[in-house]
């Protein structure tokens, strides 16, 4: 991924932050037969310096057989952040030189690494409680898999093989305005905020942190 300096998220714990933020995760992989996507919910787990992602795929899907089939071979993973469409007219030195153009502002982080399948009984329950809990932390009364029938979850994870990615490299990138001056920029979080559609108010949130860092 292209990253020039002024957009490059440089802190461990800030990539961290837009992968966790943003589990749902593209898989990307290539071997003799081309390459392949799947889209799935993960788990980013840190050890010090050390990163590792956790997901599942349907036992249907042959992703997890071509992964197994060469463990060795470097996939990506692909977290979307919050990203926006930049209007010109949101610029004040539009109106002075015309010289501005649409532009989209975004956070994204590209994670590679190696990835082992897994089909250990003990570890897939682990993995989905622990999914379950990630997304349902911000419910009062969350869902568990405890509250489902034993029998009928360990049926269900009969039916998935885990995925676990050491990771070797992280590319992050946050394009949120670095590169205009400071009136531009500010209009363009207003911008936002006004229109308030989609990632709008994410985006705009963001803009106003990079320009106190």
């Amino acid at each position: 991924m292209y990253v020039p300096h002024q957009f490059k998220i440089g802190e461990l714990s800030e990539a961290l932050a837009v992968m966790r933020g943003n589990p749902f995760a593209a898989l990307i992989s290539h071997d003799a037969e081309g390459m392949m996507g799947t889209h799935l919910p993960t788990l980013a787990k840190q050890d010090g310096d050390t990163v590792a992602i956790e997901a599942h795929l349907a036992r249907g899907n042959p992703h997890w057989r071509r992964l197994a089939a060469a463990p060795d071979a470097e996939i990506m993973m692909i977290f979307s952040g919050p990203n926006a469409y930049i209007r010109p007219g949101w610029y004040p030195s539009k109106a002075e030189d015309g010289k501005q153009v649409p532009t989209w502002n975004y956070a994204i982080v590209h994670a590679y690494g190696r990835a082992e399948t897994i089909s250990d009984g003990a570890w897939l329950l682990r993995h989905v409680s622990e999914l379950s809990r990630q997304q349902e932390s911000p419910y009062e009364v969350p869902w568990a898999t405890s509250d489902a029938p034993a029998g009928y979850i360990e049926g269900l994870t009969r039916g998935i093989v885990g995925l676990r990615v050491a990771v070797t490299r992280l590319d992050a990138k946050a394009k949120m305005g670095q590169n205009r001056e400071d009136r531009d920029a500010l209009g363009a979080v207003a911008g936002l905020e006004a229109r308030g559609e989609g990632a709008d108010r994410a985006v705009a949130d963001a803009m106003r942190r990079v320009r106190t860092q």
